[in-house]
């Protein structure tokens, strides 16, 4: 049984441009900023059991790249999933909608790699 062991939870945004894939992938950056995943360094083969599962919302996800966005994760079996969410804030007169994203990256790890439990 695969257990998450860390949550972390991010927002991004494009000011000019109405760009929802360059909002969503700024967004997963910020969640990964907070992350440390100090426990793959105990074993190797916690890198290969690591599962990881990154969520955006977006007003539009068919302009995200889900490929993108998996690549700027460093270690694990990415899961990328992209629902309709965040906000496009409404301009002012004679200005641009601001998109605004939200990310929630997960990690899971097995139950005993190597000997480790997660808990």
């Amino acid at each position: 049984m695969n257990r998450r062991f860390i949550i972390e939870m991010g927002s991004g945004s494009d000011l000019h441009g109405q760009d929802h894939g360059k909002a969503a992938l700024r967004a997963v950056k910020s969640a990964l900023q907070g992350a440390s995943l100090g426990v793959l360094g105990l074993d190797p083969g916690l890198r290969d059991a690591l599962h990881v599962k990154v969520t955006v919302g977006v007003q539009n996800p068919d302009a995200v790249d889900r490929a993108a966005i998996a690549a700027c994760l460093p270690v694990g079996h990415v899961e990328v999933i992209v629902v309709t969410g965040g906000l496009d804030v409404t301009p002012q007169p004679g200005g641009e909608p601001i998109v605004v994203a939200s990310a929630a990256i997960e990690a899971f790890l097995p139950d005993n790699p190597g000997g480790y439990r997660a808990v």
